[in-house]
């Protein structure tokens, strides 16, 4: 997981400027570490993922300088940013620790040509309004990364320094770099999170899009009060950035958005935030619906399925409640009692959940995890004829509120350095800006440029024409199929790809690809044998992708 902490020194200047047509921004890494250390350090590396650096040193500068060059061509402005850099220990443990840090060296206000008066602006961000260097003594971004990762004591899977997205297990240090100049060249929120407070009388422009639906107020606004805005900070999913270019290019990013609908009774009806499994098929578009039966396994907690369940869930959907053993198991009990899908419901209090790990490749129903307080609702109406869809929606964003403004992070419990100045961690695919790093990021800035259109980077709309960042997979062809049938699939990115056939019942039969991919369309035979190369019998088999932007099945038929 990765934790941020975004400091500020602040000033305010009034300046004159010349407006100037902007062309590529300029970003220069600012190398700060002394002889021996950091930037400097002559520990010999072998060049790595398109990284001909030969020195650790020299690696972590050419990642650094990268991450510089691509936020330049992605943002217009004339004057230079200047980024003052260093790697220095940071608080680290062997599994989790801080990697880095950035925020800008100061604000600016009411100068010539600010979009709002009465806003801080990043200097940057300020340098390229004004079309003038307001900060002629002074960096515009500070950024310290730790140099600890990779030792004996401090996140030792290391940092990986290659350019290709080909992390494996390391930590990759290019997107962090990325997220880390997003701080400092304005995604963040001058405003104090925990208490509400503005920084020195003044909201940030950052404050303008952060939208809290309880209120119908944004952070800027004079008549939300600093104890609304703090409430908000720890509102549980109901913070959202409402800019209108996130929100236009919001589905060109994100991918459909699993929920759980409740249909009956009406008293309950609506929809509720599920977190996903990692086992058994992903929610889809078609959708699993069906009466709602609390479980029965008539040992120590009856209702955690457990054990052996002795209720008929034959066609329902089993509600289970979280506890003593992994949600795998309770699934395939509840699978092995005749259930189409399952709810978990948590044991405690908290956000719209997270995901169900485990593994069990004979999990063949949808499962989904939903908040105690939404368990607690609706197990009082299993009586009542409880009934439920489970369904990933295509007309509502994973990471969005019900109208598809994307979510910004606020927990229950605030978090210095990642609340509020960061995207929500329900999005998937996942964002740049979510406070913690997640494979397949690489060097993709996604919504974040649209989020720097709307706080004043571009002039007038940003012009990104609708892309499909989700990878697509095609039904099988010939299908069904007698000797062999042709699967393909198309990647918008370069992603990690993982290409397995399952036999009705879940257990994998065979895995047909793995490993990195380029952007673009691919296919592959499968000849309908299995790992050992011996041919399967006649029958419906699954085959099922895996990228970071998709995890989808389909069927496809063997005949003799």
């Amino acid at each position: 997981m990765k934790r941020f902490r975004t400091q500020f020194l602040l000033a305010a200047a009034l300046a004159l400027a010349v407006p100037a047509v902007s062309t590529a921004a300029v970003i220069t890494i600012v190398n700060n570490d002394g002889a021996g250390e950091g930037f400097n350090d002559p520990t010999a590396a072998a060049p790595v993922g398109g990284n001909t650096g030969t020195t650790l040193g020299q690696q972590r500068l050419n990642v650094f300088q990268h991450a510089a060059n691509i936020w330049g061509a992605a943002l217009p402005s004339n004057i230079e940013i200047k980024v003052n850099a260093q790697f220095n220990p940071l608080s680290c443990s062997a599994t989790s620790g801080v990697l880095g840090s950035a925020g800008p060296t100061t604000l600016f206000a009411d100068f010539a040509g600010a979009p709002l008066t009465g806003h801080w602006y990043h200097v940057a961000l300020a340098n390229k309004l004004a079309n003038d260097d307001l900060n002629t003594t002074s960096y515009e971004i500070n950024a310290t990364f730790n140099s600890s990762v990779g030792g004996a004591t401090c996140l030792t899977v290391g940092w990986y320094l290659g350019l290709d997205g080909n992390e494996g297990s390391q930590i990759e240090l290019l997107p962090v770099v990325l997220h880390e100049l997003g701080h400092g060249l304005g995604f963040s929120t001058t405003t104090n999170g925990q208490t509400g407070a503005w920084n020195t009388t003044r909201p940030s422009i950052f404050d303008h899009f952060l939208y809290d639906p309880a209120t119908g107020l944004h952070w800027d606004s004079a008549s939300m009060s600093n104890a609304q805005r703090a409430a908000s900070g720890i509102g549980c999913n109901k913070l959202a950035w409402d800019g209108a270019q996130v929100v236009a290019h919001v589905h060109d990013f994100l991918g459909s958005k699993p929920v759980l609908t409740v249909t009956a009774p009406a008293g309950v009806a609506g929809d509720y935030a599920v977190g996903s499994a990692t086992f058994g098929p992903p929610l889809s578009s078609t959708p699993v619906t069906g009466q709602v039966v609390l479980v029965a396994d008539n040992f120590g907690n009856p209702t955690n399925g457990c054990e052996t369940i002795t209720n008929n869930l034959s066609g329902k959907i089993a509600f289970i409640d979280r506890g003593t053993c992994t949600f795998p198991v309770k699934v395939k009990n509840a699978q092995n009692a005749g259930a189409i899908g399952v709810i978990v419901a948590d044991s405690v209090a908290g956000c719209p959940p997270a995901g169900m790990g485990g593994a069990d490749a004979t999990i063949t129903i949808p499962s989904v995890r939903i908040t105690l307080a939404d368990g607690n609702l609706l197990r009082a109406q299993i009586a009542n004829g409880l009934t439920a869809t489970l369904i990933s929606d295509p007309a509502k964003v994973a990471g969005g509120d019900a109208l598809n403004r994307v979510l910004m992070y606020s927990p229950t419990t605030y978090a210095s350095g990642s609340s509020i100045s960061h995207f929500d961690t329900s999005a998937e695919p996942s964002l740049l800006m979510e406070p913690a790093i997640t494979g397949g990021l690489s060097s993709n800035i996604d919504l974040t440029r649209q989020a720097f259109a709307d706080i004043g980077w571009f002039t007038g709309a940003l012009d990104v024409p609708p892309v499909a960042r989700r990878a697509t997979l095609e039904p099988s062809a010939p299908n069904p199929m007698a000797a062999a049938t042709t699967i393909a699939w198309t990647l918008s990115r370069d992603e990690n790809v993982d290409l397995r056939i399952y036999d009705i019942t879940g257990r994998e039969v065979t895995r047909l690809a793995g490993g990195r991919m380029a952007e673009g369309r691919h296919s592959i035979v499968w000849n309908g044998t299995n790992a050992r190369g011996e041919r399967m019998a006649p029958g419906v088999y699954q085959y099922r992708l895996r990228t970071p932007s998709l995890d989808e099945q389909r069927s496809v038929v063997i005949v003799r």
